[in-house]
This record gives C-alpha cells, structure tokens and sequence, in this order.
C-alpha cells in the first residue's frame, strides 16, 4: 500500500499543554483530550484524495521511539512543514456538554497552514473541473446511447442532440478513481502498532468504509488482533456488545447526482469492467487484507470486483435501504435509480444545494485501549451560516474542517489538549462521547444557531405547503401538491424512526454507563478526575437532545398529515361544485351534437354536388386531379395529427429500451 502518504496518529495522552488563548465552546459535554501524532514525511501529491491506506491498519509498524517522552506533539514547526494541510490547527475547542454559552472565535489561525489548505482546494477543483468535463461527456454519450429507434418512427421524434463519443478508457479509469477512490487511496486517521505505548491513553483510528467488504475485512482483524473490552450488553446487539448507529448528514446535491451517475453508467459499460478490476489495488501493499477480502468474498459468494469494494462509499438516501439493523456485508446499498430524490426540504434555500442522506456509524473497541470506527460519513454535520462553503469543499477538507464534521470535531476538541480531564481515562469513556457527539447530529448548536435548524426548516417547509392548499384550482396543480406532501410524509417518517433507533441506543447505553459506574465502585476503581463529565452525564444529555428532535419531528409528522387530509377535503369539494357546472356544461353540448348530426350530413351533400363535375373551371384539369392531391394532403395532415397525438404510446411500443431507462430515472 502507498506508504509515501501521511498517517495521522490519533493518540490520547494524559500531558496537556493547555492555551492561554481565549477557547471556543461547542454542543458537546464539559471534557477534553490530547491527541499525539506520529507523522511519516510524505510529500504531498496532487489530485482529490492522496491518503493513507485502509491496509495500513492491520500492517504491522515500528514501534514508538523509547525516547519519546510524554509530551503533547501539537504544532511543532518541525512536524509542520510535513503535516497534511488543515483548517484551524492552531484553534483550542473547549466542549461544554450546555447549550453553547459564549460564542467566540479563535481569531490567531496557523497562517502556514491555511496556505496549504488553499493550495490544496485549488489543486482539488481544478482537477474536480477536469473530472466534470469527462462526467459531461460521459452523460451525453449515455443519454444519446437510449435515444436510438426501431421501426419505421423517424429519428426526430427522439433525438435531442448530437450524439457524442465514449471517453478513452485512460479517462473513465480517472474518472472511476476520483468519485470512488481505490482501497489502497483512502486516508486512514490513525494507525495500528504493534504495542501500544503505556503513556498512551487511547489510540483512535477511523476509517471512511462503509457496509461492504473492505469493512467486514478490516473490522475482523482489528478484533483478533486483541482482547474486547468492555461490553455494552444494552446498548449492543446480542452477542455483539458494540455501539453502531446511523447518522444523518447533508451532502453537496450535484456531487451526490454525479457519484450515481458514474456508479451507473460505468458499472453497465462490460468491457470497462476488466481494466477496472485489474487496477483494483493498485496502491496496496497489505497481502494480508488483500487475501482476507478475497476469501471473505467468495465466502459470501460474491466477487471482489473493484465496485463490490467501493459501492459503500456512496451514502444512502432517506427513502433507500432499511433502518440500520442486523446488516452485514451483503446488504450494503444498491441504488435502483439514477436521478437522487427531490426532498422536501430542498425548498428551503438554505437547504437548496444539500441533500441529507444516511450513513452507518460503527464502532469497535478493545481491552487494550484501541478503538476503530467505520463510517463513509463524509459530509456536513454541524449547521452554519457557511455551509455552502463546506458542500463545495473535499472530503478530506470536510473531515478537517471542526465547524463541519462532527468526528472532525472531536479530534479538534482533543488535539491540544490531555485526558486529564477526563472523568475515567478509558477506552469506554472515549466510546461514550464519541458516539453521543456524533449521535445528535446535524444541528446548528456549534456556532450558536447561526442557521437554520432542520425542525424549522421543515416547519417552513409545510407551512408553505398549508398555505398552497387555497391557491385557485389549475390543472395537474393538486397532483403536484400531493406528492410533494407524500415525499415530505415519506422524509419525516424516515428522519423520526432514525431518531426513534437513537432513543432506544442511548437509553440502553445509559443502562449500560451505570453498570460501568457500579463495577468501578466496586473494584474501588477511583475516578481519574471526579469533577469530569461521567458516562452517564454524557448520556442523559444526548438523550434529551435526540428525545427533543424524535418529539419536534413527531409533532411536524402529525401536523403534515392533518393538512393532507385537509387538502383531501378542500378539493373533493371543489370536485363536487367542478361536476355541477360540467353537468350544465354537458347538457349545452348534447343539444350541439343533436343539430350537428342533423344537419351535418346535409352540409355535406349540398356542398359535394353543388360541385361541377365536368372539371375544374378555367384550368384543364379534371377532378381526378383535385382528389389526388387534395386527398393525399389530408391524408398527410391526418397522419401527422395522429402521429403527434400518440407519439408516447409509439414510443413504448417500438422503443421500449429507452422508457426502461426512464423508469430507472
């Protein structure tokens, strides 16, 4: 695997070297950490994603200097010329686990470092322009490809445009590379030694894999590679005491629709499919995690195929796939159709360019103090006034960003500072606020309400639906309106039974923190610091935050319905007074169609012997000519009308292809 690329060591320690500048507080519980890094010197290469490989967490590395002593490796110039690009690495976040109190902004930012972000986002977007311009392509030789006809229907009835070619091979591998990177590209956060140093608290490491394979791979070894933990009885399956959850965050709309695009228009071209497949793991240099997947593949009878390894990177849809449950590597997401939804929530502005969507969030954790999480959560968690920004920047950009990315933030939150405020220096307690932290995402709390929340932008959004209900009756309008009631039924039922799991995750995971509290008292296990944020502290204050949002969308789902059986109401009325003036209307018809039946026939009669039948008078034609070319006209006009009248059902019938497409559309 690609060595060449810089490994972030996540590793909490108990020195702090703490700030005099001035702290930012966030949504989270009133605790903090130090995390150290060991940083390999890479040079940094360009593209959208140069990044530690996922084999790197099952490899074995060299252990930890001796002389390394117990210090806090923050922002040391010399660690600087070789770090990754980030933003705010010379920002403090102090979380307080209250409704933000104080808002301020750490004004003294790494000046070096933001240089390199820049550098970075513009190496991104030129290379997203260059990708895009391929993508463009792509569709229009796709489209042109279900536009062919059949039959004696002229080509013009269907054709849109010019037809255009399919990309060179070289370009379609690039393109594949960049909306799904190879295995061996994605940047791991954290890796895993051998031994792990005694000073060291915790060590974290994250990786962006999603239900799939890759996942079920990495996640075995990670396991028998030690001893579990602590278990969490409640809060886990039976038989599997670790946390998971689903998290909902929003993505970039236009990037969503063109990872499906790619993923379908590339996955259905038989001859791209063997180029792709060879350069599968390129960049990897773990025999180990390679032949794992494969015998885990044919295990399951499956292929390990390059898009049977990466098809869990794309995130799911609200009304995609089933409550996170009981899921194994199997049953990872298959999109069915090509265009994304239209949300409901999309009429929002500040929502216009975002699409929420579902991610798994996992989390295995050992005796040892190692804890993996697996997640291919890769867009905006926290609300802010500059989420626009956030949708256009990179994944990687994303993840550092704290003011986006709620596992960002965490690392942020522990970064600068040591686990000596932590109540129990422990795996579990680490457990305990991640998955809380990031468990009550999205919200708008991190920058004290400076956008709008989901709950008030759907209340906006019905509001606005309420008020259509008494807009004049127009044709094919109620239709509209209904089913943009349904798709707004659809995502509110979605959203609150998530948040329904969330609620019955952390009240057993409060069960569970108790448990933990009795058997320390116990063992006479005294609290590292007793002034900490417990477990159960934590806990109780996640729940109130999820139960809070579960009944807001409960109440928002009640009130839609009523105003759906409402606008049932209001136009089965207008239907009734509709059927009143046709009956008039028809009445008044069927006295034109009685006169027409008598005296069309007589029009007719008297007109066509009228005519002279000796021939045309002033021209040497004869009436033979007249029929054939005023009948052949008709005939024409006719058939045209007929043509244009049943074009679609034409369609069907002599290109049934395309409409399948369309279907899937």
């Amino acid at each position: 695997m690609d060595r060449t690329n810089e490994e972030q060591m996540w590793e909490l320690t108990t020195n702090v070297s703490r700030s005099d500048r001035d702290r930012r507080h966030s949504s989270s519980a009133s605790s903090s950490s130090q995390s150290t890094e060991d940083r390999q010197g890479s040079q940094a290469s360009n593209g959208r994603r140069t990044r530690p490989s996922v084999g790197s967490i099952s490899s074995q590395l060299p252990t930890v200097r001796e002389q390394k002593e117990r210090r806090a490796l923050s922002w040391e110039v010399e660690n600087r010329q070789t770090a990754t690009p980030r933003l705010g690495s010379d920002e403090t976040v102090v979380s307080s686990k209250k409704v933000l109190t104080e808002f301020r902004k750490v004004a003294s930012r790494d000046p070096e470092g933001e240089k390199r972000r820049r550098e970075k986002l513009e190496r991104y977007r030129a290379e997203s322009q260059d990708q895009r311009d391929v993508y463009n392509r792509l569709k229009d030789w796709a489209d042109s490809q279900v536009e062919t006809t059949k039959g004696i229907i002229p080509r013009w009835l269907y054709s849109r445009g010019k037809k255009t070619s399919l990309p060179k091979t070289e370009e379609l591998l690039t393109l594949a590379r960049h909306y799904y990177p190879r295995r061996g590209e994605l940047r791991v956060h954290g890796r895993l030694k051998s031994v792990k140093p005694e000073w060291v608290d915790v060590r974290w490491i994250h990786a962006p894999l999603g239900l799939g394979l890759t996942h079920s791979s990495v996640e075995d070894i990670f396991l028998h590679d030690g001893s579990p933990g602590r278990g969490f009885e409640n809060a886990g399956r039976s038989g599997w005491p670790y946390l998971e959850t689903e998290i909902l965050n929003f993505r970039s709309k236009g990037n969503f629709q063109e990872m499906r695009d790619v993923y379908l228009f590339l996955k259905s071209l038989k001859d791209f499919q063997e180029p792709l497949n060879d350069c599968a793991w390129d960049g990897d240099e773990n025999a180990n995690l390679h032949s794992d997947i494969d015998w885990r593949a044919d295990h399951l009878g499956m292929d390990a195929t390059y898009w049977n390894l990466v098809d869990s990177d794309m995130p799911w849809q609200l009304t995609e796939g089933i409550a996170m449950g009981n899921q194994g590597p199997v049953e990872g997401l298959r999109p069915i159709g090509r265009h994304i939804d239209k949300q409901a929530l999309s009429s929002h502005p500040f929502f216009e360019k975002s699409q929420l969507v579902r991610n798994p969030f996992r989390c295995f954790h050992r005796s040892d103090g190692y804890l993996l999480t697996l997640s291919p959560m890769a867009g905006v968690n926290y609300l802010d006034k500059n989420m626009a920004q956030h949708l256009d920047d990179p994944i990687d950009l994303i993840f550092d960003n704290d003011n986006a990315s709620a596992v960002g933030h965490v690392f942020q939150a522990f970064a600068e500072q040591g686990t000596t405020s932590w109540h129990r220096r422990t795996v579990e307690w680490f457990l305990v606020y991640l998955i809380t932290e990031v468990g009550v995402t999205p919200h708008n709390l991190r920058q004290g309400c400076n956008a709008p929340s989901i709950e008030s932008a759907y209340q906006s959004v019905i509001q606005d639906l309420k008020r259509r209900r008494y807009d004049p009756w127009k044709r094919n309008e109620t239709v509209k309106l209904v089913r943009e009631y349904l798709s707004c039924v659809d995502e509110l039922t979605t959203v609150k039974l998530i948040l329904h799991k969330k609620l019955e995750l952390f009240q057993a995971l409060l069960l569970d923190a108790k448990k933990f509290e009795v058997e320390d008292f116990r063992a006479r296990n005294e609290p590292n610091n007793a002034t900490g944020e417990s477990s159960q502290e934590r806990v109780v204050w996640a729940l109130g935050m999820v139960k809070a949002q579960h009944d807001c969308f409960e109440r928002l789902l009640i009130d839609l319905k009523q105003s759906m059986n409402a606008l049932f109401q209001l136009r089965s009325i207008e239907q009734n007074e509709l059927a009143i003036v046709n009956d008039s209307q028809n009445k008044a018809i069927f006295v034109f169609t009685g006169v027409t039946i008598v005296f069309l026939p007589l029009s007719f009669f008297t007109s066509y012997y009228g005519m002279n039948l000796s021939g045309i008078v002033g021209t040497p034609k004869t009436e033979a000519f007249f029929w054939k070319i005023c009948g052949t006209a008709g005939f024409l006009i006719v058939l045209i009308v007929a043509l244009g009248a049943f074009r679609h059902r034409l369609r069907r019938l002599f290109n049934p292809h395309r409409f399948h497409y369309q279907s899937m559309v």
